[in-house]
């Protein structure tokens, strides 16, 4: 039964790929079905490229919910296109084919799929299903003695806080004041997104907005308090409604290591509890493992750990998972340790000091004190002794499970059994909730990179491809960006841009940056850790801190204004620099940091590396595009007369408009220019094209006509000269309409034009009395043939009297089949009496752009001249 629907067209263009995502996404994030999102907009983005792209037509999208699933159609208007024919193998084609792959996509990810035609339409449609999720249970555990309950300070602190539909606080308690620092007055009517650290990974894990959406949510976080600092905490969240049907989030917090005053104990299997019924002695790791959800890695990982340091009753636990070539140890999850420091931290498997040598095998350390860097992870942690064990699938290194205490010698072979046959039990499942994690950061990635580079390949300039590149890293990828560029080989990189997702710590991490010296410009690929902007931050805290309490430095004299230390606090953990190369030439690097205690997890970092060599690209492509784009407006520049001069009893006004994307010069042009004494010539044409050889015909007809007319030159004779010098560049010469006149203003106040119109648009006469008549007669085109006879016709305009000349892209201005042409033109004109040249000009270029609402697709040049009505002008004028 379909329970809602959503339906959307959209126009065969380019961009509609885009809008169709955004429209899928939308529409399934506010059904609230974040886990399968990922896979439909690949899906749909697939399709409806099919669509718009290749068969050209308008995509029609329709988005119907339904009980378990998802279904989404996509439908085109080119039935001709059929179903791809399978392969002798069985396969829908190969991925390096040009149809098809959309449905080898729907064929991978879709739980159902199908192509449906018609006379008038062809449809293509695919179902996901939504995941099982485990309904929340109640259960009750048994007494315990009084050294077997979880620790906790002597004030249990639980944070209540209330949220709203918007996602703003509405409630803050005197517990939340205590533990975060902040007031209720502070931070009342601020959304929770501002101060929640959330873990989150694209693809992976559900976002805070989902999870406030939940009925209920329980699981780990941070919370940034009024010091900046991160505090990892234990939340449960609760979705209620009040008397008029507003829904609200109840969220409870407690500190992340009093967890158990809020998390929901597990329920044991059904097998355990008949075996503790018969008596039967059963391990607590066993009852703990129980049925862990099969996709919540970290939780499972958590409660590994947990549940590992009370079986062994230790002091701090670990768990750390392996890479796919079993060279590092990722930390993972962690408890009585700072996990924040921690997480996401890589270490060699290899021995030797800062590795982990034991980790293939059990170990047991009776005092770490006695071998300093056994054990990195405890390093300064005060943990004296501890048991390790490897977590192994098929004999493959997977991870490596560890128990510490503050005592030494607390730990022995025993307890290295009992912890690894726990780590057997628990490895298979740790290590399929990891490839599921994978699978689903696989999709995400996919997913983003696939928006990352439409929006990177949507613009060419500069300033907001640097833009882009910073707003899709945070926060996605990481909690603040910074891009370098380099302007040349010769050149030192410069900070371009910074972004930050807290907006006020923007300008102090800039601050910051800007005092410490640019990472060098490596090319070689990857990210690497670069320090100086923690340690930078950290030096910069610690003088903020000896100001504060007025004590001198080690040299004895005050430290100057420093970084707040909410700064310092934002820019303390890891940051990575990844080249941006482009044409094999470092043209920038992108920097991603963390704020403190925080590490990168490599996935990310790969996914920050598949995006940077995009944006590299994209940066190169907008830096090409810019000097392109100076030069050619430079040439454009140089081929129209610098300034139009005055010519005494005559008004004269030109417009110029260029359709080019601004990277090619235009084929139209213009000049006015004095001959002799009372002699000007004008001249407005058009080549065929554009481009550089257009511009070389332009600049050739422009520098000739001054120059043959200077040398005494009538019209005829300019004009047959310069068709004879456009033939002679062979197949380079482009075909030229050019309307050449002399114009001599009289004593009486008229104006004398001798004009020779060969092959261009024809010029109009505007007389005092309104009426409108062509000014001379059409004439052969130059570049074309050896041979032309041209002759000028003298017109004489009086007082009051417009001679208006154009282009063809004036005349020939569409709108579907309408063209305004010369009649309308001449409409346009007959509307004028009376006006100033100017005022022509700026008439008849407003009615040309009213004409169509589309841009104009061809350039543009008007020019006006008119003899106003005044008093004849005096000899010795």
């Amino acid at each position: 039964m379909i329970t809602a629907r959503a339906a959307a067209t959209f126009e065969p263009v380019g961009r509609s790929v885009a809008a169709a995502r955004t429209f899928v996404r939308d529409t399934l994030q506010g059904w609230g079905f974040p886990d399968i999102i990922d896979d439909a907009v690949v899906l749909t983005s697939e399709l409806v490229t099919n669509a718009v792209v290749h068969a050209g037509t308008a995509a029609e999208v329709l988005c119907t919910r339904a009980d378990g699933g998802v279904c989404v159609e996509v439908a085109d208007r080119y039935p001709e296109r059929e179903l791809p024919l399978q392969s002798p193998a069985g396969r829908l084609g190969g991925v390096d084919r040009e149809g098809g792959r959309g449905l080898l996509l729907c064929a991978a990810l879709a739980s159902r799929w199908g192509v449906e035609y018609t006379s008038t339409r062809k449809k293509v449609w695919f179902r996901l299903d939504l995941p099982d999720r485990p309904a929340g249970t109640r259960s009750a555990g048994p007494a315990l003695p009084a050294a077997a309950l979880p620790l906790a300070d002597p004030r249990v602190r639980v944070a209540v806080i209330q949220i709203d539909r918007t996602g703003c606080i509405t409630f803050w308690n005197e517990d939340a004041h205590e533990l975060f620092g902040f007031t209720a007055d502070q931070i009342t009517g601020k959304p929770l997104t501002d101060l929640a650290a959330w873990p989150h990974t694209p693809g992976t894990s559900t976002g805070i907005a989902e999870a406030l959406r939940l009925s209920r949510w329980e699981g780990s976080y941070g919370i940034r308090g009024a010091d900046g600092r991160v505090v990892p905490v234990y939340a449960s969240h609760l979705r209620v409604r009040d008397a008029e049907g507003a829904p609200s989030t109840v969220c409870l917090l407690v500190r992340d290591e009093e967890r158990a005053v809020l998390q929901s104990p597990q329920r044991a299997p059904a097998a355990d509890a008949a075996t503790a019924e018969r008596g039967t002695a059963t391990d607590p790791f066993e009852v703990f493992i129980g049925s862990p959800a099969p996709d919540d890695l970290d939780g499972l990982l958590q409660r590994t750990v947990e549940r590992a340091r009370d079986m062994l009753d230790g002091d701090s636990a670990y768990l750390l998972l392996a890479t796919d070539d079993e060279t590092e140890l990722e930390v993972r999850a962690s408890t009585g340790l700072p996990s924040a420091r921690q997480r996401f931290a890589r270490v060699p498997v290899e021995a030797g000091t800062g590795r982990y040598g034991s980790a293939r095998m059990p170990a047991v350390h009776d005092d770490l004190s006695a071998v300093p860097g056994a054990v990195p992870l405890l390093a300064n942690t005060g943990m004296r002794s501890v048991v390790t064990v490897p977590l192994k699938v098929e004999g493959r290194l997977t991870g490596s499970l560890g128990v510490a205490a503050e005592s030494p010698r607390r730990y022995g072979n025993e307890e290295a059994l009992r912890l690894q046959f726990a780590a057997d039990r628990i490895a298979l499942a740790v290590e399929s909730a990891r490839l599921g994690e994978l699978e689903r950061l696989r999709r995400g990635s996919l997913s983003f990179l696939v928006e990352a580079s439409d929006l990177l390949a949507g613009t060419l300039d500069r300033d907001q491809t640097l833009a882009l590149m910073a707003q899709m890293t945070v926060p996605t990828l990481a909690t603040w960006c910074a891009v370098y560029t380099i302007a040349d080989q010769s050149s030192d990189p410069e900070l371009s841009y910074v972004l930050h997702e807290d907006e006020d710590r923007i300008d102090g991490l800039k601050n910051l940056l800007s005092k410490v010296p640019p990472p060098d410009p490596v090319n070689s690929p990857g990210a690497r850790v670069w320090s100086a902007p923690s340690e930078a931050a950290h030096s910069a805290a610690l003088r903020s801190s000896l100001r504060s309490l007025g004590l001198a430095d080690a040299t004895g004299h005050i430290p100057g204004p420093g970084t707040s230390l909410a700064t310092a606090a934002a820019v303390g953990g890891e940051t990575v620099v990844l080249p941006l190369v482009a044409r094999n030439r470092v043209i920038g690097m992108l920097t991603l940091g963390k704020p403190s205690d925080d590490h990168f997890r490599q996935e990310i970092l790969e996914l920050a590396e598949d995006l940077s060599r995009r944006a590299a690209l994209a940066l190169d492509n907008a830096r090409l595009y810019s000097e392109r784009t100076a030069i050619s407006q430079s040439l454009q520049r140089s081929l129209l007369p610098p300034e139009l001069p005055h010519v005494p009893g005559v008004e004269v006004e030109v417009i110029y408009r260029a359709a080019g994307e601004g990277n090619e010069v235009g084929g139209d042009f213009y000049d006015l220019f004095p001959i002799r004494d009372g002699a000007y010539g004008f001249a407005i044409g058009d080549v065929c094209g554009t481009g550089p050889e257009a511009a070389a015909v332009t600049g050739l007809a422009r520098h000739a006509l001054r120059l043959l007319a200077r040398e005494g030159f009538g019209g005829p004779a300019v004009l047959e000269r310069l068709n004879a010098a456009i033939l002679d560049e062979g197949a380079r010469s482009r075909f030229l309409t050019l309307l050449y006149g002399e114009l001599w203003p009289q004593h009486d106040g008229s104006a004398v034009l001798k004009v020779v119109c060969a092959g261009h648009p024809l010029p109009l006469r505007l007389r005092q009395d309104g009426t409108v008549e062509a000014a001379a007669e059409p004439q052969p085109l130059l570049g074309v043939m050896e041979d032309l006879e041209l002759y000028e016709q003298t017109v004489t305009l009086e007082p009051g009297d417009v001679l208006l000349c154009v282009t063809d892209g004036v005349t020939e201005r569409r709108e579907g089949t309408r063209m305004l042409g010369d009649d309308g033109l001449t409409d346009v004109l007959t509307t004028c009496t009376g006006l100033t040249a100017g005022a022509v000009a700026a008439r008849v270029l407003r009615a040309v752009e009213r004409f169509a609402a589309e841009p104009a697709s061809d350039d543009m040049a008007i020019l006006a001249m008119r003899v106003p009505e005044r008093q004849p002008l005096r000899q010795d004028d």
